[in-house]
């Protein structure tokens, strides 16, 4: 059943009300953690720390097909992160099954909102002249679209990537934050917000 999300103070209108809220700011329900990272609430915040040097996720516990999501989040350290989709985990392991992630990374050049992984590493970079859209030490909103075989990434206002993929693998599969791996991820998401595409 859909539920009406409320809409944060100074924060755009959603484009309708068929969004649902994944975080309730308090704790981590709907989410659970895939390997040993450390993922706590703080201050209305998922934080997310590197504690290993093996990679770390907090997963959705609902799969998404077709959706958009709304997130927020902040680059606390120069560990890189992403935010994966379609995504499956090899039982009792951090390896991934299958999935895509689109890229966060405040370090210039890194292809900061392009598409990796379904063991094809990088599948689509947005232009270099995006790569100053991200605010390094600062919050972060992205909009991200996946219908189908055609993703689209909006970070700050901006359609930094719209990438139409001609050999799609995944088509279904859980949402999930991710910390790279080697102990340096560090991270914050908040306001973080899902239409179902697949639901009509």
């Amino acid at each position: 059943m859909m539920m009406n999300a409320q809409v944060p103070k100074n924060r755009a209108p959603y484009p309708n009300e068929q969004w649902v809220r994944l975080f309730n700011g308090k704790d981590l329900t709907n989410w659970a953690p895939v390997g040993h990272e450390k993922w706590t609430v703080e201050d209305g915040t998922i934080h997310g720390q590197g504690v290993t040097k093996e990679y770390g996720y907090l997963r959705t516990e609902k799969t998404y097909k077709d959706f958009w999501l709304s997130i927020r989040f902040k680059c606390e350290d120069d560990g890189n992160s992403g935010i994966y989709f379609h995504t499956e985990f090899k039982p009792g392991t951090v390896d991934i099954a299958k999935g895509m992630q689109f890229e966060i990374d405040r370090t210039l050049n890194h292809h900061n909102g392009g598409l990796y992984g379904d063991d094809r590493g990088w599948i689509a970079w947005p232009s270099p002249e995006y790569e100053q859209v991200i605010r390094p030490t600062d919050w972060n909103e992205f909009l991200l679209k996946v219908e189908g075989n055609h993703m689209v990434a909006i970070l700050n206002g901006i359609t930094i990537l719209d990438f139409t993929d001609p050999t799609p693998k995944s088509f279904d599969g859980y949402i999930a934050l991710q910390l790279h791996s080697g102990g340096q991820g560090n991270m914050r998401f908040k306001d973080i917000y899902v239409r179902d595409m697949s639901v009509r």
